[in-house]
C-alpha cells in the first residue's frame, strides 16, 4: 500500500534522508570493528581523515570496551565530541595549516608504533584535503595552489586523487608504510565512484598501482601551469607510492563499511512507499555537471510518456569547469542546467544534494526544482542561463527559496540525485 508524503518535494527530502541515514556512522561502523580479545599485545591506536571521521571515532568510543587512544582530522563544524580520541578539525575543500599541522601528527603516531600495536584508520570522503602534508621539497602554498587549480578545471576525483598522491608524504600507501610493522586495519566510507580504497581520500594505507607518470600526464591534460617545486617532485621523484606487490602492506586489512550504492537503495525503497517505481541509474556517475543533468533531462521526456510515475536515483560525482566569479556547487549546478533543460515540464521534479551537507564551499547541501521553477525565477529578474554562465547556481536557488540546507550530516558517500515523475494527465 502506498504511503502519501505530501508534496513530491517532501518526498524528495526523505529520499535523500534516507540515502544520508544509511550511511551513518553509528550503524556502518560497528560491525566491523575489531574484537578488543584478539589484541592481546600492543595498543589500538586510532586515526583517522574526512568529513566522517569524527563520527566514526564516536562510533569506535562507543563500541570499543578497551583502552585506546588515538587523533582524527575532519571538516570545520563536523567534529564530534570525543573521550579518548582528539578531533582536529581544518579546511576543506583546499588545505590549510590546521591539516597540515595533524598531518604531521598522525604521520608521528604512525612512525611511533610497534609490530605488537594495531592501528585502526577511520577514513571517508574529504580526508585527501584534510591529511596535506606536501613531498619533502614542496612548499605547502605550491601544493594548496596545484589543488585550487584541480579543482577549478574539471578533473574527476580520480585524476585529482591520483596527483595528490603523488604531491604527498602521507597519501597512495605511505601513511601505512610509516605504521609498519604495526598492523593496520582501515575502515572506509566510499564517496568515489567504483568505490576503490586507493582513490577514497587518496588512499593513505592502502597499495597505489598509479605513478608519477599518470599524474604528469592529467596535469598536462588540463594544461595546469605548476610551481617549481610541484614540478620538480614530480620529475624527480626517488620513490614510487608503493604498489600491490609492497610485502609491507600484505598484513593490512581494509574494509568498506558504507557504499553509494546501500543509500540508493534506501531510497528507492522510500520511492516505492510514496507511489513511484524506483529506477537506479547507477551510484558512479561522473561527467560535467551541467552536461549529465541535460542528458538526464533528456531522460526523464523520454520516460514520462511512458505513463508511470517513476523515481529516477542516481549517485557519484560529477565535476563543475569554473569559468564565473558566483557561488555554487556541483549539485546545484546539476538542478540549475536541469531546470534549464527541462524548460518548466509539467509532472518533474528534482533534487540533487551532496550527502556530507554541503555542497562545494557553501552551506547548502544542493537545490531542488519543480514544473515553476522558471517562472518563479523570471518574476525576480533571475536568468537560469546568467547562471550559469557565472557558476551562480548558489545565488539562482537563493533568490527563489529553493536551495536545501540541512547542515553537515557527518558522513559522506557523494552526490544523491533524484528526478520524480508524474505522468501528463490527457
Amino acid at each position: 500500500m502506498n504511503q502519501s508524503w505530501g508534496a513530491p518535494e517532501q518526498l524528495l527530502r526523505k529520499m535523500f534522508d534516507a540515502a544520508v541515514e544509511a550511511a551513518m556512522p553509528r550503524t556502518c561502523v560497528p560491525p566491523y570493528l575489531p574484537q578488543s580479545s584478539n589484541i592481546t599485545k600492543g595498543k589500538l591506536v586510532v586515526i583517522g581523515a574526512g568529513k566522517a571521521s569524527a563520527a566514526m571515532a564516536r562510533a569506535v568510543e562507543d563500541n570499543w570496551d578497551g583502552d585506546l587512544e588515538g587523533l582524527v582530522v575532519t571538516r570545520y563544524d563536523y567534529g564530534v565530541a570525543c573521550d579518548k580520541i582528539e578531533i582536529i578539525e581544518a579546511a576543506h575543500p583546499v588545505p590549510d595549516n590546521a591539516g597540515l599541522d595533524a598531518a604531521r601528527r598522525i604521520k608521528e603516531i604512525a612512525e611511533g608504533l610497534g609490530q605488537d600495536d594495531t592501528l585502526l584508520c577511520l577514513i571517508s570522503g574529504g580526508g585527501s584535503a584534510l591529511l596535506s602534508m606536501p613531498a619533502a621539497g614542496m612548499s605547502f602554498a605550491d601544493k594548496q595552489s596545484t589543488n585550487t587549480a584541480l579543482l577549478r578545471c574539471g578533473a574527476t576525483i580520480s585524476e585529482m586523487n591520483c596527483v595528490r598522491k603523488h604531491l604527498s608524504a602521507i597519501k597512495g600507501g605511505r601513511l601505512a608504510i610509516a605504521a609498519w610493522p604495526a598492523r593496520v586495519i582501515t575502515l572506509l566510507i566510499s564517496d568515489v565512484p567504483g568505490d576503490d580504497p586507493s582513490v577514497i581520500a587518496s588512499g593513505p594505507t592502502v597499495a597505489d598501482d598509479t605513478s608519477y607518470d599518470d599524474a604528469r600526464t592529467i596535469l598536462a591534460d588540463y594544461n595546469i601551469d605548476l610551481p617549481d617545486s610541484v614540478r620538480q617532485t614530480l620529475e624527480n621523484a626517488a620513490d614510487e607510492t608503493p604498489g600491490s606487490d609492497d610485502a609491507r602492506l600484505t598484513n593490512n586489512l581494509t574494509q568498506l563499511v558504507a557504499l553509494p550504492q546501500a543509500s540508493l537503495e534506501a531510497a528507492a525503497k522510500i520511492a516505492l512507499a510514496g507511489g513511484y517505481e524506483p529506477v537506479i541509474l547507477g551510484d558512479a556517475i561522473e561527467g560535467i555537471a551541467s552536461d549529465v543533468a541535460r542528458e538526464h533531462a533528456a531522460l526523464a521526456l523520454r520516460r514520462q510518456v511512458e505513463g508511470t510515475r517513476l523515481a529516477l536515483i542516481s549517485g557519484g560525482e560529477t565535476t563543475v569547469i569554473v569559468r564565473g566569479p558566483g557561488r555554487g556547487g556541483r549539485n546545484s549546478e546539476y538542478m540549475l542546467a536541469m531546470a534549464e533543460a527541462l524548460r518548466g515540464a509539467p509532472g518533474i521534479c528534482a533534487l540533487a544534494c551532496d550527502t556530507d551537507g554541503i555542497d562545494g564551499t557553501e552551506n547548502n547541501a544542493g537545490a531542488i526544482i519543480k514544473p515553476d521553477t522558471l517562472e518563479r525565477a523570471a518574476n525576480v529578474g533571475t536568468s537560469p542561463q546568467d547562471a550559469l554562465e557565472k557558476n551562480d547556481s548558489y545565488g539562482f536557488f537563493e533568490t527563489i527559496g529553493d536551495l536545501v540546507v540541512c547542515g553537515p550530516t557527518y558522513t559522506n558517500v557523494n552526490d544523491f540525485r533524484v528526478i520524480l515523475i508524474d505522468p501528463i494527465a490527457e
